[in-house]
C-alpha cells in the first residue's frame, strides 16, 4: 500500500516538472527570433529589410529578454529603422553570425543619411557579424570633385540607453562607421573597424551628446578619425585602442556654433596610434563660441611613425578657403598627457596651437618621449600655459 501512495504521490511530481521544463523550453524558444523565419535570404541579393524590421517588432513586443537571430550568409538589406520607444522589452540581443550588405549604388542610401538606424531603444545588445557599407563607389564620386550625396552612416543609435556592441565588424561604410547620438550609458567591446586610408568621412565611431560611453579593446583603420568626438560629449572612457590608418583619436572640431555644448572628462589610455595622420587631438574652428573642453587625460600612449603625435589646432581649417579667421571660443583646460611616448613622422612631435582669445590653460604633460629620425622631437607652442615633469622630449614649452 505504501509502495503504491509514493507512485501516486511521484507521478504528478513528475509530471509536475515535465509541465515545467516544457513550458521553460517553450519560453526559450518563444525569445529567439530568427529573421530567415520572417522572410530573410541568405543570398546577398534578395532585400531583407522588411524581414529584419518584422523579427524587431516581434522582439520588441516580447514582455521578457528577447534575441533576434541572423545566420550565417549574406543579407542584403536596403535600409533598416528600428524603432523602441513602445517596446516591451529592455533586453533585446541581436546575434549576428552573418554578414549585413549595403546597396553598392551610393545612391540607394546616399542621402538618407543612415542605413541600419535605432532610435529611442533601450537595452539593445549587438553581437558578432560583419556590416558592409560598399561605400567604394560613393569614395571615388567624393574624391572626383563631383557633386556626390553626403553619404550613410552603417551604425547609428539616436536617443537610446543601455547599448552595448560587442565582436562587431564594419568594413567600407559610406560615411561614418558607428555614430551614438544623444545616447547614455554604452559599452563598446572588440569592435574592428576597417576602411582604406583614402576614403573620405569615414570617422570609425563618432560620439556626440552622448555620456558614460566606453569603447574597449577595438582595432580601428580607416579614412578619417579613428574616434571623433563631437560637442556635448560627457564621462568617456577609452582603453586599449589600435588606431591606423586614420586621423588618429580627435576631440573636435568644436566650435562651429555659438551656442554649443562643451566635452568633458574624457580618459583615453593603453592605446596604439600607427602610421596616422595624429594621435591625441583637439581640434576647433576659429570663430566665437561658447563651448569648452575640460578634464580629458591621454594616459600610457604609443605613437609609431605618427605625423602629429600630440595636437592642439584650434585654428583648424580643412581643405582650403572660406575658413573663419577669429579666434576661436572654446575654452581648452586641464589636459593631461601622461606616458606618451614613440616615433613622430615630422619635425614638430607636440603642438599647441591655441585660442588667441582663449588660451589653453592646465595643460600637463608628464613623462613625453617622442623622437624624429632617431632625434628628439621638437615642441611647438602658441598661447598655451601649463607644465610639465618627469622626461621632457621634446623640451616642453609651455608657458608656466
Amino acid at each position: 500500500m505504501l509502495e503504491n501512495m509514493s507512485s501516486i504521490i511521484l507521478f504528478p511530481l513528475i509530471l509536475m516538472n515535465i509541465i515545467i521544463f516544457s513550458f521553460n523550453l517553450s519560453t526559450a524558444a518563444d525569445s529567439m527570433y530568427n529573421v530567415q523565419n520572417y522572410g530573410a535570404k541568405s543570398d546577398g541579393k534578395s532585400d531583407s529589410s522588411k524581414a529584419f524590421v518584422s523579427a524587431w517588432t516581434a522582439a520588441c513586443a516580447s514582455t521578457s529578454a528577447a534575441t533576434i537571430y541572423v545566420p550565417k550568409g549574406s543579407y542584403f538589406l536596403r535600409n533598416a529603422y528600428f524603432y523602441g520607444q513602445t517596446c516591451k522589452s529592455n533586453a533585446i540581443t541581436i546575434r549576428i553570425e552573418g554578414t549585413l550588405i549595403a546597396s553598392s549604388d551610393y545612391n540607394v542610401i546616399g542621402k538618407s543619411g543612415n542605413w541600419i538606424k535605432f532610435e529611442r531603444v533601450t537595452g539593445v545588445s549587438i553581437v558578432g557579424g560583419t556590416l558592409d557599407g560598399q561605400g567604394a563607389g560613393l569614395w571615388a564620386c567624393k574624391n572626383s570633385g563631383k557633386g556626390c550625396p553626403r553619404g550613410a552612416t552603417t551604425l547609428a543609435f539616436y536617443n537610446s540607453n543601455n547599448i552595448a556592441i560587442s565582436g562587431l565588424t564594419s568594413q567600407d561604410s559610406q560615411m561614418f562607421h558607428i555614430l551614438l547620438d544623444g545616447c547614455h550609458n554604452a559599452q563598446l567591446q572588440g569592435v574592428k573597424v576597417s576602411a582604406p586610408e583614402n576614403s573620405p568621412n569615414t570617422d570609425g565611431i563618432h560620439l556626440q551628446l552622448s555620456s558614460d560611453v566606453t569603447i574597449l579593446n577595438s582595432q580601428i583603420g580607416t579614412g578619417d578619425d579613428c574616434i571623433s568626438i563631437g560637442p556635448g560629449n560627457s564621462n568617456l572612457w577609452i582603453e586599449n585602442i589600435a588606431c591606423g590608418p586614420g586621423h588618429g583619436i580627435s576631440i573636435g572640431s568644436l566650435g562651429w556654433d555659438m551656442q554649443e555644448p562643451g566635452v568633458q572628462n574624457v580618459t583615453v589610455k593603453t592605446s596604439t596610434f600607427t602610421g596616422t595622420e595624429n594621435g591625441v587631438r583637439v581640434k576647433t574652428w576659429a570663430r566665437p563660441s561658447n563651448g569648452f573642453v575640460r578634464n580629458v587625460l591621454f594616459q600610457h600612449v604609443v605613437m609609431n611613425d605618427v605625423e602629429n603625435p600630440i595636437i592642439i589646432d584650434q585654428n583648424y581649417c580643412p581643405g582650403s578657403g572660406n575658413c573663419p579667421a577669429q579666434g576661436s571660443g572654446i575654452k581648452i583646460s586641464d589636459i593631461t598627457y601622461e606616458d606618451v611616448h614613440g616615433t613622430s613622422a615630422t619635425e614638430i612631435g607636440v603642438k599647441f596651437d591655441c585660442s588667441k582669445t582663449n588660451p589653453c590653460n592646465g595643460i600637463k604633460l608628464l613623462d613625453v618621449k617622442l623622437s624624429y629620425k632617431d632625434h628628439p622631437a621638437q615642441a611647438s607652442c602658441v598661447n598655451a600655459g601649463g607644465m610639465a615633469s618627469g622626461l621632457q622630449q621634446p623640451t616642453s614649452c609651455l608657458q608656466v
